[in-house]
């Protein structure tokens, strides 16, 4: 059984792919591989045993749908997980397997393994939506059009403007998107209570080695320090409300009456099933839809922030899903909104018509200006 009806519509197949079931067990069967070889580096446990690890986890075939039943019971993956590796191993083995690490180390490093993989799936489409966004404002920066305050005609601006206005929003999200999780992407490993005990003083050695195999960063245990996934969601919901600000201009742009913009025409999107006429902009749905979910996500990951003692209980376990939700659609907003921007369709012919009609003259003021400034300032940013 899968709920693809319910996430692909809001996503894409790269993004769901790097949160799906074989790939968060595959991390997981890593993740103890990895430890292994970090502990026999340091003298922990002897050669023969880490390989003896290392060859269960790579040989270990897992049942996705079992293992989920399995966790639902034991409350995490590794659980289950580890017992179906202990059955390969000989006694020395088993106990070696997994010792000195705790569940959340498994499940927190999975979640910051995906998260960065996410972020470069992301980033490539964000840098398309601000590419396209640029050419359009540069070339459009001294068109004069309606520009338009609580949804009623006011003064001229630059039609340029007001796409450097969503250029600038997004890159601005997505600077922040790309820190935050650069500076959150770190292994976890504190074990138990977060004091890497039974490790014979050696557990940031076995920390260090971990994270160089794995390709994060390295740092002391975070088990209730929970700002990073936060800021990672905080940064998540900016980045779908600024393609949302754009989004929600385009749509209202190219209403019947107004007829300025329209999404290009792709097979397959913006058809009616009762009217055949209709052109509909569900580019921009996709990412309006993205905005009105968002927020209760990075709420809730929030709330997570005041964590019981060295480990939560309920907070951390909350973030996973919240988080990859967030990313799901993250990645489905950026990807519509790319195809939005390359290909927007603006109709200079229906900008001057309701120019002429609002009988409001056609004095941009400094807008030519300000898109310059606006693209100068930015140009640069990464």
């Amino acid at each position: 059984m899968t709920d693809l009806l319910r996430t692909r519509p809001a996503s894409t197949p790269a993004m769901l792919a790097v949160f799906d079931d074989d790939t968060t067990i595959a991390h997981a069967l890593t993740f103890e591989a990895v430890l292994a070889k970090a502990k026999a580096a340091q003298g922990l446990i002897g050669i023969e045993v880490a390989e003896a690890i290392v060859r269960a986890c790579n040989q270990c075939s897992v049942n996705a749908a079992e293992l989920a039943d399995e966790a639902a019971l034991a409350g995490t993956l590794a659980i289950p997980l580890i017992k179906r590796l202990r059955v390969p191993l000989d006694d020395g083995a088993a106990d070696a397997l997994h010792k000195g690490a705790t569940s959340q180390d498994v499940a927190d490093t999975i979640l910051m393994l995906q998260a960065k993989k996410a972020k470069s799936l992301l980033l490539t489409d964000l840098d398309r939506i601000a590419v396209a966004l640029a050419a359009i404002a540069r070339q459009r920066a001294g068109t004069a059009a309606v520009g338009r305050t609580l949804l009623q005609d006011a003064l001229p601006v630059g039609f340029g403007l007001r796409v450097a206005q969503w250029y600038a929003g997004i890159v601005d999200a997505t600077r922040r998107l790309r820190i935050e999780i650069s500076a959150t992407a770190k292994l976890q490993f504190g074990g138990a209570a977060g004091a890497r005990a039974g490790l014979r003083g050696k557990g940031a050695a076995v920390a260090a080695h971990m994270a160089e195999s794995l390709g994060l960063a390295c740092d002391v245990p975070w088990h209730s320090r929970r700002v990073g996934v936060s800021a990672i969601a905080a940064a998540l919901g900016i980045v779908i409300g600024a393609l949302a600000k754009m989004a929600r201009d385009i749509s209202l742009l190219s209403q019947n009456a107004v007829r300025e913009v329209r999404e290009p025409v792709v097979s397959g999107r913006g058809g009616s099933s009762a009217m055949a006429h209709k052109h509909n902009p569900t580019g921009c749905q996709s990412a309006l839809s993205a905005a009105l979910r968002a927020p209760g996500l990075v709420a809730s990951i929030l709330s997570g922030l005041p964590a019981e003692e060295e480990r939560g209980i309920g907070g951390w376990q909350a973030e996973g899903p919240a988080l990859t939700e967030l990313f799901l659609l993250a990645a489905g907003s950026a990807e519509a909104m790319a195809t939005v921007a390359e290909g927007l369709d603006i109709d200079e012919g229906a900008i001057a018509r309701n120019l002429r009609a609002a009988g409001i003259g056609d004095d941009i003021g400094e807008s030519s200006a300000i898109v310059a400034a606006i693209l100068d300032n930015y140009r640069n940013d990464g």
